[in-house]
């Protein structure tokens, strides 16, 4: 085997590890965020397992067999109706092995029931785990799958799909549980997105500067030297005048932002600046392109 074919079997192992480890790394963490924090406060805060809560108090049924028992369905009739083998291994494998978690731990217990408590740290465990699932370019089956058929046979898109599912599993538990508990789901459902976003995107937002200045050149030198960061002019038009003005854009970090302003202004104290949020930034200086 040459050296070259060598290093790239290694790599496809490499890779292999790193994604069937963060599958079962996050499944792992939704599931035992579920049982310590959401299922004893009886918090239904959508998909499959908000499902399985909902069943598990009413009819008494286990958690994980209900889990099962939807999502393997659902991953069979995503292959079946939406061709081949789209999801692949990487699903069936979060699909099983998430509520096998679920049963074998269906006993920890954190020592606490405090519904407020625990939308808020089941509603962060869950992000985080399947903010986990995602990066491997994954998922744990459910509404996920669901969502994707609906969408092949409606049109609708799937976000819209998968806030209507969710939506009507939260209604559901304000009938099984009470209002407020509905309202402790809904908390929950925002801090597990929120939680997923900073798990894909990283925790502080990047800042995007984009400054129309008399003094372009002073101004552009001033943010390389004194800041450290790249300058992109981008051509623009004045909307009233019809005058060619370039714009000057520059990426920088939080706490860059008030240096480069202060720059700005001393250079030309009547430079027109915008700072606005940049979610993700890939690159040198930044996070680095996978």
């Amino acid at each position: 085997m040459s050296k070259r074919r060598e290093v790239k079997q290694r790599g496809k192992i490499w890779d292999f590890f790193f994604v069937y480890g963060h599958i079962l790394l996050g499944s792992a963490i939704v599931a035992i965020s579920f049982n310590l924090f959401l299922l004893p406060n009886k918090i239904a805060s959508g998909g499959v397992s908000g499902l399985s809560t909902i069943l598990n108090y009413v009819f008494g049924f286990e958690p994980a067999y209900t889990q099962w028992a939807f999502n393997i369905p659902l991953f069979i009739l995503g292959l079946i109706l939406l061709g081949g083998l789209k999801y692949g291994a990487k699903t069936i494998v979060g699909t099983v092995f998430l509520p096998f978690v679920v049963l074998l731990t269906r006993d920890w217990s954190v020592g606490f029931e405090d519904p407020l408590l625990g939308a808020l740290f089941g509603g962060i465990g869950v992000g985080l785990g399947l903010g986990i699932v995602f990066r491997a370019n994954a998922s744990t089956g459910g509404t996920d799958l669901a969502a994707q058929i609906i969408q092949k046979f409606t049109g609708i898109s799937i976000g819209t799909a998968v806030f209507l599912m969710d939506g009507l599993i939260v209604i559901t538990s304000a009938v099984a549980f009470g209002l407020e508990l509905a309202l402790y789901a809904l908390i929950s459902l925002f801090v597990t997105g929120k939680t997923i976003d900073i798990v894909q995107m990283g925790v502080g937002y990047a800042k995007i500067a984009l400054i129309i200045s008399d003094h372009q050149d002073e101004v552009k030198n001033g943010i390389l030297k004194e800041v450290d960061r790249g300058v992109t002019k981008l051509s623009g038009h004045g909307g009233y005048t019809n005058q060619e003005r370039d714009v000057l854009m520059c990426v920088v970090n939080q706490g860059e932002v008030t240096k480069l302003k202060q720059i700005v202004k001393t250079i030309d104290p009547n430079a027109f600046v915008v700072v606005t949020n940049a979610t993700e930034v890939l690159g040198e200086g930044f996070n680095r392109t996978n």
